[in-house]
């Protein structure tokens, strides 16, 4: 175990961040350079240029799954959440990854190994189906529902703040934390996310429901590659492949939106409208993601046909969270701009 390893998770907080962020993309490299490795001994031992394909396909899989809006949304407000309290973990996005690439690895596996349990969890009208999504959408719909809340009562709170700002006066660093009647209920279900590996049982329990559709694209794909007698060791690397890729992006976006609210929340006088209007967006992708999760649940259990639920229940999650991150960007880019262009508060 390393020195690092061996600190408190509060204690590595304190080390620098270009440290943090190197040890975190070593862990998304080595990723990488397993699926290489067992690509390469994989071609070594039996020439397939199909295998080649297939583990670009699974890895290129992966990067849209990791743009599915429940996985922006749920790592932007984490990120929020721990930037109101005043820390900055860089490894939010890893840990929300590797939690929800745990239950993909081992779908993957128990494809790669024939089991038949499998064949009964991709039949979307199976029970074992039907109770995993369920439960899955249920976690995620409700984690979503409350960070949403936690983090609009800090909406409401920062544009109270930024009206005094704009009239001449003053804002102190703690003012930004969320208070109120919202924030008292909303801090008992969060308190237990501590720590950003708190994270990674989350990122599980969103990825035990099998619903998007570059999941189940990957598993079919997985049980493909293994009727059509690609090797064991490229058939481990589809998995493995999609991890790497989903893992890469989500690391990158966790640690772009802690920077984002760390600028926000350490200079607040200079920044509260930027804190204002990103931090409005966040809770509003985070409650509208836990409607349309929730809303989901009902149209699929209820056999639902109105247009109303059956269109939310439609709604692709990987083009919404494209147009999320776009936003992000756009916001930032404007910001940055304005931060250049003048000397006065945002």
């Amino acid at each position: 175990m390393t020195a690092t390893a061996r600190l408190g998770y509060l204690d590595r907080e304190k080390l620098p961040v270009a440290r943090r962020m190197g040890v975190t993309f070593l862990a998304v490299a080595l990723l990488h350079i397993i699926v290489v490795g067992l690509l390469l001994f994989s071609l070594l031992r039996d020439v397939n240029p199909l295998a080649i394909g297939l583990v670009i396909t699974a890895y290129l899989a992966g990067v849209k799954h990791s743009y599915d809006w429940d996985h922006i949304a749920a790592i932007d407000n984490s990120s929020r959440k721990f930037a109101a309290q005043g820390r900055g973990p860089v490894s939010v996005g890893f840990a929300f990854s590797m939690g929800h690439s745990s239950v993909v690895m081992l779908a993957g596996i128990l494809v790669v190994s024939g089991a038949s349990i499998m064949s009964s969890v991709l039949d979307e009208n199976s029970a074992a189906n039907m109770a995993l999504a369920l439960f899955g959408a249920s976690v995620s719909a409700l984690f979503l529902l409350a960070i949403g809340l936690f983090n609009g009562s800090a909406f409401l709170k920062a544009n109270v703040l930024y009206r005094r700002v704009r009239a001449g006066g003053t804002v102190d660093d703690d003012e930004l934390a969320p208070t109120g009647l919202v924030a008292r209920l909303m801090d008992k279900p969060l308190s237990k996310v501590k720590r950003p590996r708190d994270i990674y049982l989350l990122g599980f329990l969103f990825g035990l429901g099998f619903d998007t559709a570059s999941t189940i694209a990957f598993l079919l794909l997985t049980a493909s590659a293994a009727l059509a007698g690609i090797s064991p060791l490229a058939l481990l690397a589809l998995p493995l492949a999609f991890t790497a890729a989903m893992t890469l992006c989500d690391t990158a976006n966790g640690m772009a939106m802690m920077k984002m609210y760390r600028s926000a929340v350490m200079n607040p006088a200079r920044r509260i409208g930027f804190n204002m209007v990103v931090t409005g967006l966040s809770a509003t992708s985070a409650l509208f993601i836990s409607l349309l999760t929730l809303t989901t649940i009902l149209h699929d259990a209820f056999g639902l046909t109105d247009p109303f639920t059956t269109w939310l229940s439609n709604v692709d999650l990987g083009h919404a969270g494209l147009v999320l991150v776009g936003l992000f960007l756009l916001f930032w880019a404007v910001a940055a701009w304005g931060w250049r262009r003048n000397a006065r508060s945002f």
